[in-house]
């Protein structure tokens, strides 16, 4: 299978330890939030002030664990990862679960609610 490779994935949890994750209005799916650096996730939630209570990694060539929580996220309404989910912009990859693996990658763009001055 031609999937996606990511050296680590780094995702947010909330306080009671769930992966923190976004559905649009309106919207049957959700998309769980993922940086593929840990700098890129301080960033996000510097800039969203989001209540985040830990980054966790995991390693991107951990196709068990990967699987595992593939499954899981899917007994939920979460179909995707967000990648690198940029505050500021809305700009980020969408990259879609494809049995317990990665599938197709596709650009997103989602409307950033405050805009910059």
């Amino acid at each position: 299978m031609n999937t996606p490779q990511f050296s680590e994935l780094h995702f947010l949890l909330d306080a009671a330890g769930a992966l923190i994750a976004f559905q649009e209005k309106d919207q049957s799916w959700a998309g769980v939030l993922a940086f593929s650096s840990d700098a890129a996730a301080h960033r996000f939630v510097g800039e969203s002030r989001l209540e985040v209570a830990e980054i966790v990694t995991m390693a991107g060539d951990d196709r068990a664990g990967l699987a595992a929580l593939i499954a899981a996220l899917k007994r939920r309404p979460i179909r995707f990862l967000l990648l690198d989910l940029e505050y500021s912009s809305g700009h980020c990859r969408q990259v879609d679960f494809e049995g317990d693996g990665f599938g197709a990658i596709k650009e997103r763009q989602f409307d950033a609610a405050h805009r910059h001055a």
